[in-house]
């Protein structure tokens, strides 16, 4: 705790006070409103401040987590240690001839629609999901067929030195939900997006095509990550879940979704507990009823899995 004193003097020749909050819950900022608290969460605006929080952690050895806005993400019951870095702030997105510029905290929605205002296409399967741009590269989100590779020219990180780098896709080695940005220390600064001149009439139809399946097939009206599990090849989750006789499931107030048993949704009340039991139940059942081995695509993260140098 003394360390942390010490911790939040420095934050504060950095950050106004609102931007650095002690023990701040967690499920405030996440899309399935669950999850304990983080020791420090700091919310910078600007590259240099970021830069700066980068500083503070190295000096104090504080372990750091970075993210957006929690649309892929449990966090455990007994909350996040160090440094927790909320990047929704760094979100702007800008244009130039065919291609987005996007910050990290910038969400992929609202990309998609800049596209379509500046009758760009390419970004049309992203217009429903829900992260931002730092999550989509992250793990090379996507959907309805295409994924942010199929348009990512190059990107802007740091390292956990402080140092700026322009990686480009390649570089970024980005596969079916990951990339080296998952493996590596890097965090994700600006992405350049590469799109092609299209019709307004056209990209906006896709889009609506899009959204009406998502609304029609995903529960919306309940908080939730999104897909759980990624795709195992050869295989949809959703059916394995069903054909184990698990939709509908409920530990606490977590439950696999009625609607897509590829979702696990909080029903009202439900813990991070709550919905990694639920996970390990329908790994367990899935491996011994078809022997497929169901990887999660939800980031889970807590204090277990975080170490204090």
């Amino acid at each position: 705790m003394r360390q942390y004193s010490k911790i939040k003097a420095r934050l504060r020749e950095v950050l106004p006070p609102e931007d650095s909050i002690f023990f701040e819950p967690i499920k405030k900022h996440t899309y399935t409103k669950l999850g304990g608290e983080a020791d420090i969460f700091v919310t910078p605006t600007t590259i240099g401040q970021l830069k700066e929080i980068m500083q503070v952690a190295k000096e104090y050895q504080t372990p750091v987590t970075v993210m957006g806005n929690g649309s892929n993400l449990i966090i455990k019951d007994n909350g996040l240690l160090g440094l927790t870095i909320n990047l929704e702030h760094m979100n702007e997105i800008s244009t130039l001839h065919h291609s987005i510029y996007a910050q990290a905290g910038a969400g992929l929605i609202d990309v998609s629609r800049k596209a379509l205002e500046m009758k760009l296409s390419g970004l049309e399967f992203a217009c429903g999901i829900p992260g931002t741009i730092g999550g989509a590269l992250y793990m090379n989100a996507g959907a309805y067929g295409g994924q942010v590779s199929d348009v990512l020219n190059r990107a802007l990180v740091m390292n956990k030195e402080g140092e700026l780098l322009i990686m480009s896709k390649d570089e970024l080695n980005m596969g079916y939900r990951k990339s080296l940005i998952a493996t590596g220390d890097y965090i994700v600064l600006e992405a350049e997006i590469g799109l092609e001149p299209g019709i307004y009439k056209e990209i906006k139809e896709k889009m609506d095509h899009f959204t009406c399946l998502r609304e029609s097939k995903q529960p919306l009206e309940y908080p939730s990550c999104g897909s759980v599990f990624k795709r195992p090849e050869g295989h949809y989750t959703g059916k394995l879940i069903q054909d184990c006789g698990l939709q509908g499931l409920r530990i606490g107030g977590a439950q696999i979704s009625t609607k897509h048993a590829g979702f696990i949704v909080n029903v009202g009340g439900a813990t991070a507990k709550d919905y990694t039991d639920l996970i390990r139940i329908i790994q367990k059942t899935v491996k011994r009823k078809f022997d497929v081995d169901l990887e999660t695509e939800v980031i889970i993260r807590g204090r277990e899995d975080q170490e204090v140098s």
